[in-house]
């Protein structure tokens, strides 16, 4: 029986290529820490995308840099989306992270709302293929353990991890940063334990 010819490769199957090298790391758990890391955490988002970026070793780590990227209603669906491309793109190209974690989209009953933030996260994902950052995610629930000990923990809690993890003042606002840098805490915390 005669092998079936593959077809030619459109932009789009270069594009989910790029995506899985990129991708590739998450199969696995992450790497242990052998020396300075840059991590970039993302809370995905369509009106807000959080982001926060740590820098760490072994024993200590540092805030480099946190905010959000925001958009505004009246924009279309399609602006918004490049919106957030945009300014990813110049934050991970100052900052040129190590890894990216993102957080994985949960089951969600707002099917409207679920449709939005899995929007962003392919927005979010292409934006690390195109700057060679491979990728984690982690489930809100894996984030909480992480920080408190509870997969139960509310959002003030795990603010208050996150400011006092990274020794700030106060924390992150809005509550999207504020889990942008939980993500990326999440992310180093498993690297340390391996």
């Amino acid at each position: 029986m005669p092998r079936a010819r593959r077809p030619q490769r459109t932009s789009y199957d270069k594009l989910v290529a790029a995506l899985g090298e990129a991708r590739a790391v998450n199969d696995e758990q992450p790497l242990p820490l052998t020396g300075e890391v840059t991590i970039i955490g993302i809370d995905p988002g369509t009106a807000i995308l959080g982001y926060g970026i740590i820098r760490a070793d072994a024993s200590r780590c540092v805030p480099v840099a946190f905010g959000a990227i925001r958009t505004t209603p009246s924009m279309s669906k399609g602006e918004r989306l490049c919106a957030i491309h945009e300014g990813l793109s110049r934050v991970l190209a100052e900052h040129a992270p190590d890894v990216m974690a993102v957080e994985r989209l949960f089951f969600q009953k707002n099917v409207r709302t679920a449709m939005a933030v899995g929007e962003a996260r392919g927005v979010v994902l292409l934006a690390a293929a195109q700057h060679g950052v491979g990728f984690y995610e982690y489930t809100p629930t894996d984030v909480k353990m992480s920080l408190s000990g509870s997969g139960r923990a509310d959002k003030h809690e795990v603010g208050q991890m996150v400011a006092w993890a990274l020794d700030l003042a106060e924390i992150p606002r809005p509550d999207d940063v504020a889990d942008a840098l939980g993500i990326a805490l999440c992310h180093l915390y498993r690297a340390r334990l391996r």
